[in-house]
Formats: structure tokens, C-alpha cells, sequence
């Protein structure tokens, strides 16, 4: 087992930079494609086969709601991420140790709580965002059972970046493809044969998350390695919480703050009627797909840099992050030119309404060819995380993203309320954003000091 531990652990901060780093990103795209999938399959059965009222209730407000609050601990989540993979990159056995625990136990309450407060406070939040009337009971009921399985959920996106910090991101993969293909074939069952609908679809989600949360603790307390989960030592260490909040926090602060522009956003098309938010649920269930590229990439970058920092390698880290860059400059042009040609197909798997097809085509043509404009901003504040650099960051997105988004939506969209007026605060946003970084990074970061 010591032998495989040092194998890995030099690879990473000695291997070819650009293998390493797709050995990352691979497994890790692919576990967030099917973590997407989970809703999606919810979206693609309910909208085939119960209509796009039930489309707009799975994918609509609720999707909207559920990724701002799951984004907010995932970006928690990151500052655990960072400490694991650096204490591990110095071989720190005890202090890994405080991290795992300190963080399941944390993640375990987390989710009571969430719980409660997400069961409470449905009706109202839908009803803030102007849910559509014909969609609104729908709505309420989804997310009420979603928030009803939230502790699973945050107990495998918490494991599996523990797993992930430690250079084993095959494992997680792995169970997401089990327990999605569960999902979607409970989907069939739920929704289509014994005619749930939406109550069906929320019932296969948290089902199915319960399983990967299951999966992925087994793994941790299998494992010989030094992330080693053992129950009797689950208990919150207040200065390892206290590290894991200073660097989590901002990201997962900078995740409510895109999360809530959205809601914004989204209140914005609900005003346009059903077709419209219909044909929006559908465009972000596939516009996901650049974001999962470029959120892998993200992440492989964090890992990749939060290691060879803590075995002091900054060479490979200025290396590593500039490797990262091009390769995602170039998936995502790539995923602008399959989009832009060929988006018509994926929306046909979501609704057979021709209007709403037509309204969703028009969204991803007008979008798709801006997305090489965020990249900057993903692998930039991926590359500040893993030394430990999160506040900045998430002032930068805040402000360059989130404020002057929500500004853009209240003062130009009742000026002139259309779509592409909505549409156009994200190309704005993404632009202003990338440059505040390119200039933060190159003459004031810490890495840029590192540099001299």
C-alpha cells in the first residue's frame, strides 16, 4: 500500500503536467455529467412524457433553487478540499485525519438543517420568484422532497471530495454511474409506468443520491490510507472547522452569489410565461455540459495546484495552470461550435413542443459562442484556491459577476424586457470578470509574487 501511496503522490507532483492533469479532469467530468444527469433524466422523462408544465417544475424555478443551495456547500466543500490535498501532499497523516472527520461531521449536520429550513421556506422562495401559477404546487412538492434527501447528497459530494484531494477520482465516477443509471431506470418506473409524475422523478433523485452517499463512505472507511474514515472519531474539531470555513467560505459564499443572480434571472424569463421557461430549463440542462468541462478543468487545477504547493513544486504550479488554460480555451470553442450547429438535437430529447424548441435554439445560438469568455475565471480562481487564496477571488466574481448582473437584469430588462436582453448579462459579466482576474493574477496575486 506505501509503494502505491508514493506512485501516486509523485506522479502528481512529478509526472508529464498535462497527463496528470487529465487524468484529473476526466473522471471528474464524467462524475459531474452524471451527476447532472440525476435532474436531467428527471426533466427529459417528466417533460416526454407528462408535458412542460412538469418540465418547468423539475428544471425551472427548483433547479435554480437546488444549485444555489448544493453550490454553497460544494464551494464549502472546496476548503476541506484544499487542506486534505495539501496536508496529504506533505504526507501529514493526523492532520488529514481532522480533516476528513471534521468535515463528514460537518456535512451530517449540514444536511439536518437544511432539511428543516428547505421544507419551510418552499412555497415562499417559489413564490418570490414568480413561479408560474399552472407550474407552482408541482414545484413546491419536487423541491420539498429534494430537500427531504438533501443529507445524502452533501454526504457524497463532501466523500468525494475528500476522495478526489487524495488523487482517487475514478472512485467517485464510479458510483455516480451506478446509482444515475438506478435513477433514471427508477425514472421509467416511478414516472412513466405507475404514473407519479413529478412526485416520482423527486422520489428516484434522493433515492439514488442516498446510494452514492452510501457508496463513497464505504470507500473511506475502507481505505488503509490516511484519509481513513473511522465513526468513533466523527466529531468537529473547532480549529480545523474554523480552517476549513477562512478557504471554503468565500467559495462557497461566491456560489450563493451566482446562484442568486440566477434566481434573478430566472424570476426575469418566469415574467415571459411557461414556453419560455420551459425552453430555458431545457437550454441549462445542456448549456450544463460546458459547465461541467470547465468546472472539471476547475478542479483538476485546485487538486493539482493545492499538492505540488504543499510539496513546494511552484514551478510545476505556474506550469500546471498555464497547461490548464489552453486545454480548456480549446474544449470549450469546440463545445461553442457543436452547440451553435447541432444544439436543435439535444432539445428534442427534452420536449416535442415546437415553439419551445424554437425559443431554446434561439437561447443557445445567442450564448454559446461567448463561453471561450469565462474560462479565464474558472481556472484562475481554481489555481488561487489551491494555495489558499479564496477571498479575492470571490470579491472579483461577486462584484464582476454577480452585482453588475443583477444590476444589468433591474435596470435594462424593464426598459426593454425580452430574452435577449436577459441573455445579454452573462457575455457582459463574463467579459468585465476576466479581465478584473487576468489583472488580479498577473501583477497581484500570490503566485505572481512567487514569480519574481
Amino acid at each position: 500500500m506505501e509503494r502505491q501511496i508514493t506512485e501516486r503522490e509523485n506522479g502528481i507532483t512529478e509526472g508529464v503536467i498535462w497527463k496528470q492533469l487529465l487524468l484529473f479532469f476526466f473522471p471528474i467530468l464524467f462524475g459531474t455529467f452524471f451527476q447532472q444527469l440525476y435532474n436531467a433524466a428527471d426533466a427529459m422523462i417528466v417533460g416526454r412524457f407528462v408535458g412542460k408544465e412538469a418540465l418547468s417544475a423539475v428544471a425551472g424555478s427548483t433547479g435554480m433553487l437546488t444549485q444555489m443551495v448544493v453550490g454553497f456547500f460544494v464551494g464549502l466543500s472546496s476548503g476541506a478540499a484544499v487542506l486534505v490535498s495539501q496536508y496529504y501532499g506533505a504526507r501529514r497523516e493526523e492532520m488529514v485525519g481532522y480533516a476528513v472527520h471534521t468535515f463528514l461531521t460537518f456535512s451530517i449536520l449540514a444536511g439536518l438543517v437544511m432539511t428543516v429550513i428547505g421544507i419551510f421556506l418552499t412555497p415562499w422562495m417559489l413564490e418570490a420568484m414568480g413561479t408560474p401559477a399552472d407550474v407552482l404546487e408541482m414545484s413546491v412538492l419536487y423541491l420539498r422532497i429534494y430537500f427531504g434527501g438533501i443529507v445524502g447528497n452533501l454526504l457524497y459530494n463532501s466523500g468525494a471530495a475528500i476522495l478526489r484531494a487524495v488523487g482517487d477520482s475514478k472512485r467517485p465516477l464510479y458510483f455516480l454511474i451506478s446509482s444515475c443509471l438506478i435513477n433514471i431506470l427508477l425514472d421509467g418506473i416511478l414516472v412513466v409506468v405507475c404514473g407519479l409524475g413529478v412526485l416520482g422523478a423527486a422520489l428516484a433523485t434522493i433515492l439514488c443520491q442516498a446510494m452514492s452517499a452510501g457508496m463513497v463512505v464505504a470507500a473511506l472507511m475502507r481505505t488503509k490510507d490516511m484519509h481513513h474514515l473511522d465513526w468513533h472519531k466523527m466529531r468537529l474539531d473547532r480549529q480545523m472547522l474554523r480552517r476549513m470555513i477562512r478557504i471554503g467560505f468565500p467559495s462557497g459564499l461566491q456560489s450563493v452569489m451566482y446562484g442568486s443572480s440566477n434566481v434573478i434571472i430566472q424570476a426575469a424569463i418566469n415574467s415571459l410565461g411557461t414556453n419560455f421557461v420551459a425552453a430555458w430549463a431545457a437550454y441549462s440542462k445542456l448549456d450544463s455540459v460546458f459547465w461541467m468541462i470547465v468546472s472539471a478543468f476547475g478542479i483538476a487545477v485546485t487538486t493539482f495546484v493545492g499538492q505540488n504547493f504543499g510539496a513546494k513544486r511552484m514551478d510545476r504550479v505556474q506550469s500546471g495552470v498555464k497547461c490548464c488554460m489552453i486545454m480548456t480555451l480549446a474544449s470549450s470553442a469546440l463545445m461553442s461550435v457543436l452547440f451553435y450547429n447541432w444544439g436543435i438535437y439535444g432539445f428534442e430529447l427534452f420536449t416535442s413542443d415546437p415553439e419551445v424548441s424554437a425559443i431554446g435554439m434561439a437561447m443557445m445560438r445567442y450564448l454559446s459562442p461567448l463561453y471561450v469568455t469565462y474560462v479565464s475565471i474558472e481556472i484562475l480562481s481554481g489555481a488561487l484556491r489551491g494555495v489558499g487564496d479564496c477571498w479575492m477571488p470571490m470579491m472579483l466574481c461577486g462584484g464582476g459577476v454577480c452585482v453588475l448582473r443583477v444590476l444589468w437584469i433591474l435596470v435594462a430588462v424593464p426598459l426593454q424586457r425580452d430574452i435577449y436582453t436577459i441573455m445579454f448579462s452573462y457575455p457582459l459579466t463574463w467579459v468585465v470578470t476576466t479581465i478584473l482576474f487576468l489583472i488580479y493574477y498577473r501583477y497581484f496575486s500570490y503566485l505572481k509574487v512567487k514569480r519574481r
